[in-house]
C-alpha cells in the first residue's frame, strides 16, 4: 500500500512540476509577421491592418517586417529557416506560396514542405482590361481580333513571374492566341502605358481597374475568377464567356516555419479567424476587393497550396516559363 501511495504522490509531483506546453502561455513575446514584398504595396497594407487587430486579440505586439526581393522568395526563405516557435510567421501570396517554386531555378524552399499552414485569408480577383481603341467589346471579339492580327497585340504585366504575367500565359494557351508579353516594374507603369496605347491589354485587380473603367480610360472584357466580382457584378467572368477552366487570382495565406507546435498553430488560426470576422476588418478588406476564404483552416490552406502549386507547375513547364 505504501508503495502504491508513494508512486501516486511521485506521479502527482512530476505532473505538477512538469513544464507547461509551449502553447499554454503563447505568446509571451512580440510576434513578427514577415511580408516578402517592399512596404507600401497592397499586400503590405493588408498585413498591417490585420496585424493591428491580431496584436489586440493576442494581447502582444505584432509587428510587420518587410523582406522584399526575388518575387517574394527572400522573405519566404527567411521564415522557412526561422525557429518554429510561432514568433515568426509569413503573410504570403500566390507567388511565394504557389508559383515561384516552379518559376525560379535557384529557389531554396518548397511551399508544400517548408511551412506549417496557419490561415487562409482570401483572394483578390483580377480583370482583363483593354485599351478602348481595340475594336472588341467582349472576349469573343478580342480573341477573333488577336487571331486576325497575329503577333501584333501586347499585354503589360507588373513584372516577369507576376500573376499578371502568368494570367496572360494561361490566356494565350487556352484561347490559342499569341499576345506578346511586355513586363513592367509594377502595376502603375503597366497601366500608364496601357491607357496611353503603348500596350493593348493587361490583367489587374478589380479595385485598381474600377476608376479607369468609370472614366472610360479602359474597357472591361472579363473577370479572371470563376465567380463574378461583387465590385463589378455586371462584368462576366472569362469562363462564362467561353474561356474554359480559366481561374486566376492572387490569394493570401499565413504560414509559419515547419515544425510548429500544433497548439500554437491552432491558437494563431483561431485568432486570425476572430480578427477576420470583425465587421470593421471585413469592411476594410471588402473595400480593397478581397474575397474571403470560405474555409480558413490550416488544412484548407495546405490543400489549396498543393492545388495551386500543381496548377502553375503544369502551366509554367508546358509553356517553358522559367526565371533565373
Amino acid at each position: 500500500m505504501q508503495k502504491i501511495l508513494g508512486a501516486f504522490f511521485l506521479a502527482a509531483a512530476v505532473t505538477v512540476g512538469a513544464p507547461a506546453s509551449a502553447a499554454t502561455d503563447y505568446p509571451t513575446d512580440t510576434v513578427k509577421m514577415v511580408v516578402p514584398f517592399p512596404p507600401g504595396g497592397p499586400t503590405d497594407g493588408m498585413a498591417r491592418l490585420i496585424a493591428k487587430y491580431l496584436g489586440e486579440h493576442l494581447d502582444t505586439p505584432v509587428i510587420v517586417e518587410n523582406r522584399g526581393g526575388a518575387g517574394g522568395n527572400i522573405g519566404s526563405q527567411y521564415v522557412a529557416g526561422a525557429k518554429p516557435d510561432g514568433y515568426t510567421i509569413l503573410f504570403g501570396t500566390s507567388g511565394p506560396l504557389a508559383i515561384n517554386v516552379s518559376l525560379y531555378q535557384d529557389i531554396t524552399y518548397d511551399p508544400r514542405t517548408s511551412f506549417d499552414p496557419i490561415a487562409h485569408i482570401g483572394h483578390l480577383p483580377n480583370i482583363l482590361v483593354i485599351n478602348p481603341d481595340i475594336p472588341a467589346d467582349n472576349l469573343t471579339e478580342l480573341i477573333e481580333y488577336a487571331k486576325e492580327n497575329p503577333g501584333t497585340l501586347t499585354y503589360g504585366s507588373s513584372g516577369n513571374g507576376a500573376s499578371s504575367h502568368l494570367a496572360g500565359v494561361m490566356f494565350n494557351r487556352i484561347a490559342e492566341t499569341d499576345v506578346l508579353h511586355i513586363p513592367y516594374r509594377g502595376t502603375g507603369p503597366a497601366l500608364v502605358d496601357l491607357i496611353a496605347g503603348q500596350t493593348d491589354m493587361t490583367f489587374t485587380d478589380v479595385m485598381t481597374a474600377i476608376p479607369h473603367l468609370q472614366e472610360g480610360r479602359l474597357k472591361a472584357i472579363g473577370v479572371t475568377t470563376d465567380e463574378r466580382s461583387e465590385s463589378l457584378p455586371e462584368v462576366p467572368t472569362l469562363e462564362e464567356e467561353g474561356l474554359e477552366d480559366y481561374d486566376v487570382s492572387v490569394f493570401f495565406g499565413v504560414v509559419g516555419p515547419k515544425g510548429m507546435d500544433p497548439e500554437v498553430v491552432q491558437k494563431l488560426n483561431s485568432t486570425f479567424v476572430d480578427v477576420l470576422n470583425e465587421q470593421e476588418v471585413r469592411d476594410l478588406l471588402a473595400a480593397q476587393g478581397i474575397v474571403e476564404a470560405e474555409d480558413r483552416s490550416p488544412e484548407a490552406l495546405k490543400d489549396f497550396i498543393h492545388t495551386e502549386v500543381e496548377k502553375w507547375a503544369e502551366i509554367i513547364e508546358s509553356e517553358n516559363v522559367v526565371l533565373d
